[in-house]
């Protein structure tokens, strides 16, 4: 072998890897849990051990696509479909607006302040979810959407892990730009 590693290889190199640990048979909830957790997890990790200035860097412009911005992207995704439609609750936006619909990219700027407020904020939706799928009676409960009509709580998981899953590719190219690092 020539020493050279697959891009397919893991992400990190020591030891196991938790993001693999969701069920792959058994009870629904906690696999599309386990899958969506993996998800945040890798979103996480492709962040991990950067500073704010490489946070907030931006892809090739003209995107404002940065791995800060997709933090609170997320966020305001948890915050949207388990506060607003699955719990019927009046909670805005943290990031974006009506009058700065892409406010959660263009507001991801290098400053130490903006960065720990975004990880707070997916920290606090994240845990939400969490807490309303744990205590959700089943995957079947329904919320109103606008865009999509009535959703139920699987719906929801199953859209959350294609969100992730497809920001997370976005998360790859990013970090890879910024310090080469590269893996699943």
């Amino acid at each position: 072998m020539s020493g050279r590693s697959r891009r397919a290889e893991m992400f990190v190199t020591a030891g196991p890897d938790g993001r693999l640990d969701a069920p792959a048979t058994g009870d629904e909830r906690a696999m599309l849990a386990g899958f969506l957790g993996a998800q945040r997890a890798t979103l996480v990790l492709k962040c991990a051990e950067l500073e704010h200035v490489a946070l907030s860097r931006r892809a090739v412009g003209p995107s404002t696509l940065s791995l800060l911005g997709l933090v609170r992207h997320l966020a305001d995704v948890e915050r949207r479909w388990f506060r607003c439609v699955l719990a019927g609750q009046d909670a805005p936006p943290r990031f974006s607006s009506p009058a700065r619909p892409d406010g959660d990219f263009e507001g991801a700027v290098p400053d130490r302040d903006v960065v720990a407020s975004a990880w707070e904020a997916w920290r606090e939706e994240v845990a939400f979810a969490d807490r309303f799928v744990a205590a959700a009676p089943g995957l079947d409960v329904v919320g109103e959407d606008g865009w999509r009509g009535t959703v139920s709580l699987r719906w929801v998981l199953i859209h959350l892990v294609e969100e992730y899953a497809r920001h997370n590719g976005h998360a790859d190219l990013l970090r890879e730009r910024i310090d080469g690092a590269r893996g699943l």
